[in-house]
């Protein structure tokens, strides 16, 4: 009987955090779409960089420069960084919040 009800917890823990939404899902990715087209395509088009083609916005490159979350993104858009551009003043943070969530679905499937 013990066991069989550790079984159930366990299936129900598992069932819980699968269907839980990613961290990063505070934004809303079609908004973000919209606003990576108009703000960010024209470097990083498909996921590419064109000013440094080395860091990406591939899943594998956000990861290994520390990118892997909204938080980040949110931070790296406003207040840029290097060739990065700060986007302070310009995006409004509801809109930065999107920007990363669009960045990340998109990563997250391989642009």
């Amino acid at each position: 009987m013990k066991k069989l009800l550790s079984v159930i917890l366990l299936g129900v823990a598992l069932f819980t955090f699968a269907i839980q939404s990613p961290a990063w899902a505070d934004g809303d990715v079609a908004k973000g779409a919209q606003v990576f087209a108009a703000n960010c395509a024209a470097c990083h088009m498909g996921g590419k960089n064109v000013v440094n083609p080395a860091k990406t916005l591939s899943k594998a490159d956000l990861e290994k420069y520390g990118m892997l979350s909204e938080e980040a993104i949110v931070t790296q858009a406003t207040n840029g960084k290097a060739a990065m551009p700060a986007f302070r003043g310009r995006l409004k943070p509801d809109d930065l919040k999107n920007v990363a969530a669009y960045i990340l679905d998109k990563a997250d499937k391989g642009w």
